[in-house]
């Protein structure tokens, strides 16, 4: 016979968490404008006017669909250049450096601003939905499109 397990369970904390995750979300709050700045001041300097980046997520998984750069109204091609953004890990408490290509400076950037607006979009129906990065007016703009279950359900009696 084994003796019964007398080890209590971990327990979970969620005053700490809501505390680490609400640091974690200024911290990516305050680097944001100039991880912004760095990556307008790349597509700026190649002619880039316009990115449309078009993501989709569903059953726990989740990407970008694509990055179609304009130069105006015409197609353009991504610069071949880098973008160093400031990143931060989740349970660090400072930023690091890390140069990426231009694609994955625009995947980043997308990816902080669904974080930042809709955790979990790519859970369960997920979303989905554009970014409009509009270099001229350097703004960012997010169309999301949340996918949900419904039921209707009715009950006669005759």
């Amino acid at each position: 016979m084994t003796e019964p397990n007398t080890t209590p369970a971990p327990s979970f904390d969620f005053a700490a968490w809501k505390v680490e995750r609400r640091a974690h979300e200024a911290a990516q709050t305050a680097i944001r404008p100039a991880n912004k700045s760095a990556l307008f001041s790349v597509l700026s300097a190649a002619g880039i006017t316009r990115v449309d980046v078009t993501f989709d997520g569903y059953g726990d998984s989740g990407q970008i669909e694509s990055i179609d750069p304009k130069a105006n109204a015409a197609d353009a091609p991504l610069p071949d250049g880098t973008v160093t953004l400031a990143i931060i890990g989740w349970r660090d408490s400072e930023h690091t450096e890390r140069t990426l290509s231009v694609r994955e400076a625009i995947e980043h950037f997308a990816y902080d601003c669904l974080a930042q607006t809709h955790g979990g979009w790519e859970n369960n129906q997920g979303a989905f939905g554009t970014f409009l990065f509009d270099v001229a007016d350097q703004s960012t703009t997010l169309d999301y499109n949340q996918r949900f279950e419904d039921i209707e359900s009715f009950e006669h009696a005759f």
